[in-house]
């Protein structure tokens, strides 16, 4: 997924641009006003901080209070910060800005030029969709007893989630289309390593407490001899 990530990145930088600029319309604003009302204001939050950051909160404290361990809130801790590490760090460094710049090339843009419309790459909604609401299904399969086909439905509502983030930030013509394919790949890296530091935390512990539990326990008596010996 990361080489794809880079090669992806690559290719927006270069061949990819053209395809970019030539796809790109605000095709939102050839809709009813009824229906762009609905994208923007309904449908386009719900990858957005507002919406999946609570969604994601709740399930952490509800799985810490019930489990009685810190490692669901540290996970979600350790998503957000990866959001505004991984993806807000890319946005910044590439400077792409973003359709209303009418300009796809890297490092053209930049927060303090053009605001939020010069770091459009990679796409925050495509990737808070599949990384913030990814960690919520991963701490509902990990830490709880859910069935398998429970897990697999909320993973299915991570997908429509992620292609709706895609469809409607299109549609409202708010990213170039790589923008939103890099969004994706970079929240299902970040997700990835998210789930693989979780789960080698979790083996290292339940190795100490398998280490712990198989050494001898040490007699009063010698306890005491140390003690006098220091």
């Amino acid at each position: 997924m990361g080489g794809a990530l880079v090669l992806l990145t690559v290719l927006a930088a270069g061949p990819l641009q053209d395809l970019d600029i030539h796809g790109h319309e605000y095709w939102a604003r050839m809709l009813p006003p009824e229906v762009y009302d609905v994208l923007q204001h309904v449908l386009d939050p719900i990858a957005g901080q507002t919406v999946c950051l609570p969604v994601l909160i709740t399930v952490a404290v509800v799985i810490a209070c019930r489990r009685r361990s810190w490692r669901p809130v540290i996970c979600a801790a350790a998503a957000e910060a990866a959001f505004y590490l991984g993806v807000g760090g890319s946005k910044v460094l590439l400077a792409r800005p973003g359709p209303t710049e009418r300009d796809a090339e890297f490092f053209a843009g930049g927060i303090l030029k053009d605001g939020w419309h010069g770091i459009s790459y990679p796409s925050g909604h495509a990737a808070e969709a599949v990384l913030v609401y990814g960690t919520a299904v991963y701490l509902v399969a990990r830490y709880t007893a859910v069935s398998r086909t429970t897990v697999w439905a909320l993973a299915a509502g991570v997908g429509v989630i992620a292609l709706n983030a895609v469809a409607v930030s299109y549609t409202l013509g708010w990213h170039w289309a790589s923008d939103l394919f890099a969004g994706l790949l970079m929240g299902g890296l970040l997700l990835r390593l998210l789930v693989w530091w979780d789960t080698e935390a979790i083996a290292r512990e339940r190795a100490e407490r398998e280490l712990a539990a198989e050494r001898p326990p040490v007699p009063a008596s010698y306890e005491r001899t140390e003690k006098l010996a220091a």
